[in-house]
């Protein structure tokens, strides 16, 4: 549910329309061959598939790089006795220690995984829940804390969870902005992207600090409109992505200097995604227009520490013309092969598509319903 505010609107319509879902439905797990093993000390990586809001049609796939095979929806074998499986929509996932931790938008809950066996250890209740991010012991969850509703004096502002791995127990709320979603760490210090997205046209415009020490917002640095993604580098730059308002003022990237305190850097280009790697970000956009009615895609690499875009489309073979709405990109740590995924329409399997280096196709496969979120599995990672 990253970046898909201008579509609430027709998923709050479609949950109306067609009343609760089928409580039958029973999603397959699914294992094809994809390419040949690779050993590394990546094992491989989990796919968290979204499902469209109100589908309740979140699943989690895995790609065991070791076989070659690629998995759907490993969630439901390795927990059988679990009802209505993972729930409405998928909207973030991480690793820490032995634990993966699966943050379930419209479900209003995280479920904590064994990393290896997928099997369910508990479930933290937090509402309407959105990024995860972990330091020293402890897991830090945004939450939009208020319903799904788009109103433009929406009053309700969001929150910071922190909550204490060792006993799976939120511990501590920081109150922050409005409709808070990704998170990140510098140092000592948690910046947030606040996006206002329910309050379309008064969207938010800040980034939150707050002192993890103390855990209260020091302050907030105005930005830009809508935001939703932020990321640091190994130069102590946060690139903080914007959604626009999907009329007059795009999509863009921004760079955030946390040590000279300012912002340094604006960059021309849409973001629906990124993935940093070293120094290099991997950018993919699928940038809604409400003024032509129509998506502009494109696949980016930005060098981080020249602050500069490398090229606008590192795919190199075409292949990006089989692909509709480009929905998330990760890079392999070590093999330093590109994946993208495909959300197709919203509401069909979506598509994963391995690239090398190059930019060349490598293999692809079906996916879970609107696959959005990738993390790597294996020795010597910093897994999230």
């Amino acid at each position: 549910m990253m970046y898909r505010h201008a579509y609430i609107l027709l998923a709050l319509l479609a949950v109306v329309l067609t009343g609760c879902r089928n409580e039958d439905i029973i999603f397959i797990p699914e294992e094809v061959p994809t390419t040949q093993p690779e050993y590394t000390d990546v094992d491989g990586f989990y796919l968290l598939c979204e499902g469209n809001m109100g589908s309740n049609k979140a699943t989690l796939d895995y790609f065991d790089a070791r076989e070659g095979k690629y998995a759907r929806n490993i969630y439901a074998k390795a927990n059988p006795d679990v009802p209505k499986e993972m729930g409405d929509v998928g909207n973030d996932v991480g690793i820490y220690g032995s634990k993966m931790y699966v943050v379930v938008n419209c479900s209003n809950k995280i479920d904590v995984l064994d990393k290896r066996t997928v099997r369910k250890l508990g479930q933290i209740n937090i509402p309407n829940c959105r990024f995860i991010k972990f330091h020293k012991g402890y897991a830090y969850v945004t939450s939009y804390a208020g319903p799904v509703q788009i109103d433009p004096d929406y009053k309700q502002k969001g929150f910071v969870a922190k909550i204490d791995t060792a006993t799976m127990q939120e511990v501590d709320r920081c109150i922050v902005g409005y409709q808070p979603d990704q998170l990140e760490i510098v140092g000592e210090k948690i910046y947030v992207a606040n996006s206002g997205g329910y309050m379309v046209p008064n969207y938010e415009n800040t980034l939150s600090v707050i002192d993890i020490a103390t855990f209260k917002e020091e302050r907030r640095i105005p930005i830009a409109i809508n935001l939703g993604l932020c990321k640091a580098d190994r130069h102590g730059v946060l690139w903080v992505a914007s959604r626009g308002d999907y009329y007059d003022r795009p999509s863009g990237l921004y760079a955030y200097d946390t040590r000279k305190d300012r912002l340094v850097k604006t960059i021309d280009i849409p973001v629906s995604a990124f993935w940093l790697d070293g120094d290099r970000l991997y950018v993919v956009s699928a940038q809604w227009s409400n003024v032509s009615m129509s998506n502009t895609v494109s696949y980016a690499i930005v060098d981080v520490e020249k602050m500069e875009v490398l090229t606008r489309q590192f795919i190199t073979d075409g292949t990006d013309e089989q692909i509709r709405i480009p929905y998330a990109v990760a890079v392999h740590p070590v093999t330093k092969d590109i994946y993208v995924t495909d959300a197709k329409q919203y509401w069909d399997p979506g598509h994963l598509y391995c690239f090398g280096p190059d930019g060349k196709k490598k293999w692809d496969v079906r996916t879970g319903d609107i696959p959005g979120h990738f993390v790597f599995l294996g020795k010597n990672l910093n897994e999230k």
